[in-house]
């Protein structure tokens, strides 16, 4: 074939798979523009950490930023990832801004499906609270004030981790060893309805990570476990997707009528960019949910 008509032909198959032509008026095309914006060049949210391992396995490692005062409390964040990817950068803002609110700061990864179970990860998140809880000392922070927040798929293993007691208690923590959880829009709290009602965007997602079996995705959702005990307190954030907002408040409202304090607050934005905003924007001044858990830590950690 003639270089020239190849290059033509090359260059008329490049433009009608972009998706701006091909997906312009499509749902497809909209979630691909959003994910090609929220892939720009981010800067590297680790420097200044010490990567520390809690286990064997090359994925049971943790980022630890140390407090410029002894004592600090520590709040420790936990990736989203849909369970089977993600990473302990996507920190975002939240080292620099709670460093510089006086806490101490550690983002965690975890084994992932389908190498690993659901299970698993719920106690690699508790054993690397206890493995920090134990260095407290040497660490620089307050091991009695350690709040544990996460995003999307880790918003649900906080939850977990924060209502079903086993995992710390296998960590040799108990229910008191953390003053909070603050999932950041999460929407697996009630596994088998999520599964039922999600539609077919995670639908697949879902079912790999917690399977067919109803009594197993019963033990893995917080409103299962939300009768007592539980961490003391809940901060539960959401930003306008139905079935998040739906299961926040679904969540809020189970562990209150157990007797656990528990906040429920919604914020702008919609979609997978909302759901991507509330945790590339949080530590932003300007970002309304920043301020809201800010005063919240300041109010769990005086106590």
């Amino acid at each position: 074939m003639n270089r020239s008509i190849f290059t033509l032909l090359a260059a008329f198959a490049v433009i009608a798979l972009h998706p701006a032509c091909v997906f312009a008026k499509s749902p497809l095309g909209d979630r691909l523009r959003e994910r090609l914006t929220e892939r720009k060049e981010k800067p590297d949210t680790a420097k200044g950490a010490e990567e520390l391992a809690y286990g064997k396995d090359p994925l049971q490692k943790l980022d630890y930023w140390r407090p410029e005062k002894a004592g600090s409390p520590l709040v420790v964040f936990v990736h989203g990832g849909g369970w089977k990817r993600g990473d302990k950068k996507a920190t975002e803002l939240k080292p620099t801004h709670y460093l510089a609110e006086g806490y101490a700061f550690a983002s965690l990864n975890y084994r992932l499906v389908p190498a690993n179970t659901v299970e698993e990860q719920a106690q690699d998140v508790a054993d690397a609270l206890a493995f920090l809880m134990k260095q407290a000392g040497d660490l620089g922070f307050d091991k009695t004030k350690v709040v544990l927040m996460g995003h999307s798929a880790g918003a649900h293993l906080s939850a977990l981790v924060g209502s079903d007691m086993t995992y710390l208690k296998k960590a040799g923590l108990n229910s008191k060893s953390l003053r909070g959880i603050i999932p950041l829009d999460g929407a697996c709290y009630d596994v088998p309805k999520q599964i039922a009602d999600g539609g077919d965007l995670m639908h697949d997602t879902y079912l790999q990570a917690f399977g067919n079996e109803q009594a197993r995705q019963l033990s893995l959702s917080p409103i299962h476990h939300a009768n007592a005990p539980n961490s003391p307190a809940f901060l539960i954030l959401h930003v306008q997707r139905i079935d998040g907002a739906k299961q926040s408040r679904a969540l809020g409202d189970a562990l209150k009528k157990a007797g656990t304090k528990a906040e429920v607050q919604g914020f702008d934005g919609f979609g997978l960019k909302g759901h991507a905003e509330i945790n590339r924007s949080l530590g932003d001044p300007d970002y309304p949910a920043t301020p809201v858990v800010d005063e919240w830590l300041k109010s769990v950690f005086a106590k």
